[in-house]
């Protein structure tokens, strides 16, 4: 036993230390990592197997529940998602999991949930007919949602050290606002693969790695850095500008290297956002799995009075998750003549659309990039939402408290959108193309 377990691990090790790993990792190419990243899942299933028949469960769940928290570019439908019914005391939810030999990872507060690790599929069907316990879900993954990158560059634009304004950044209008208008102080959260912590374009006043329970939010992908540029990039002398440069920006890290992660950690990252007063949280990601308790923590996300953007997808098809849920504004995505791409995800739940094309923004390690997708377009819409809290309500105070809310944010931009296709809110475009000139007007 002790040669075979030797054999899987040093092949696992030999992957994570192989040159096509690093590269994979540096270019944050998802397609090879998550390729890679199952060979370790098989090499890890084995050794899992090996541990169990010829010591003990407990050991082997150890191996496994360790592996687990460590890798989040494969699913390991040992993960679940446990929701506990109301008014169940802590004593009770530890012995519903130690009858099952569940080991639990994290608490989420927000829905009344808990994420754990069951040693099989029988353990998730016991729960399930517990009592003492409302739902269980798959830890299912989540995913960036740009479409196509183009090659990084160290210097903004074509290698010009000259600021330049995205053409997506002009076609809404923001820079016609920033007399009135640049978002200042107001929290936006970029819940993604972690913002570049040291970008002459970008500020980030603070973050956290939900991953690792740490305060290493730095992006190891490129793709939040990228959608926090298309936010907040600096109106400086230099690179790129974004829709809201002066708002405070926050790196929330819920997706990995490959650009994966788990619902939990994306229902922590909201949590985490929640928490430290954020008015905007921008999610450029999505999963095609309708998970009810992915719907309930952006709807307490919403209640606390947060406006949630949230990106439609690039399948061509129907808008993913959590894009599709009614507490957040979805986004499809258009190119530089209004059209709409012909990979954005469309349907009913789209709100607006934005560009989402060739759109130049920062990238990780300092540098720059040009990306497409929907991923790009919605942070065009957290950008103009930002800057909305900043300006008067007017008619749109529509609860009197004299503050915006999240519905009033969503009406407004609405209202103030350029209408495209057919006349009227349509599938494709939802109410048009955000504009932030009328919207803050």
């Amino acid at each position: 036993m002790r040669k075979h377990m030797m054999i899987a691990l040093l092949l696992a090790m030999s992957i994570l230390a192989s040159p096509v790993y690093a590269e994979a990792q540096n270019e944050g190419n998802g397609t090879v990592l998550t390729s890679l990243h199952n060979q370790i899942l098989v090499l890890q299933a084995q050794v899992v197997a090996l541990v169990k028949a010829h010591t003990n469960t407990a050991f082997a769940l150890q191996i496994e529940t360790s592996a687990s928290a460590e890798s989040t570019a494969v699913h390991n439908p040992n993960r679940k998602i446990v929701i506990f019914s109301a008014g169940i005391s802590e004593d009770a939810r530890e012995s519903s999991l130690r009858a099952v030999e569940a080991s639990s990872l994290h608490t989420l507060p927000s829905v009344n949930g808990r994420v754990i690790i069951v040693p099989n599929a029988q353990a998730a069907e016991k729960l399930m007919l517990d009592a003492s316990i409302k739902a269980v879900y798959d830890d299912v993954l989540v995913t960036k949602l740009d479409y196509m990158s183009g090659k990084p560059s160290s210097s903004g634009g074509s290698g010009s050290t000259m600021q330049k304004t995205p053409w997506g950044v002009a076609r809404i209008e923001a820079p016609s606002v920033w007399t009135v208008a640049e978002g200042l102080g107001v929290k936006v959260a970029i819940v993604d693969t972690g913002i570049a912590r040291k970008h002459k374009d970008l500020a980030v006043v603070g973050g956290r790695n939900i991953i690792a329970n740490s305060d290493n939010w730095n992006d190891d992908n490129g793709h939040g850095s990228h959608v926090a540029g298309i936010v907040a990039a600096l109106n400086n002398t230099t690179g790129v500008v974004g829709v809201a440069p002066k708002v405070s920006l926050y790196a929330v890290k819920v997706l990995d290297a490959s650009g994966s992660g788990y619902l939990s950690n994306v229902i922590l990252g909201i949590e985490w956002a929640v928490q430290n007063g954020a008015k905007v949280i921008n999610m450029s990601l999505g999963a095609s799995e309708n998970i009810a308790v992915m719907q309930d923590a952006v709807r307490v996300a919403k209640s606390a009075g947060v406006t949630i953007v949230v990106a439609a997808g690039n399948t061509g098809g129907s808008v993913m998750y959590p894009a599709a849920y009614p507490e957040v504004i979805a986004v499809s995505a258009a190119d530089t003549a209004d059209t709409l791409t012909s990979w954005s995800n469309r349907g009913a739940e789209i709100d607006l659309s934005a560009p989402g094309n060739a759109i130049e923004s920062t990238y990780k390690n300092g540098g720059y990039a040009t990306f497409s997708g929907t991923s790009m377009a919605a942070p065009h819409v957290a950008g103009v939402a930002a800057l909305l809290y900043t300006r008067a309500l007017g008619a749109y105070d529509v609860n009197g408290n004299n503050a915006w809310d999240p519905g009033e944010i969503q009406t407004k931009l609405q209202d103030t959108a350029t209408d495209l296709g057919v006349a009227g809110r349509d599938d494709m475009y939802g109410y048009g193309l955000v504009n932030a000139r009328r919207a803050a007007e």
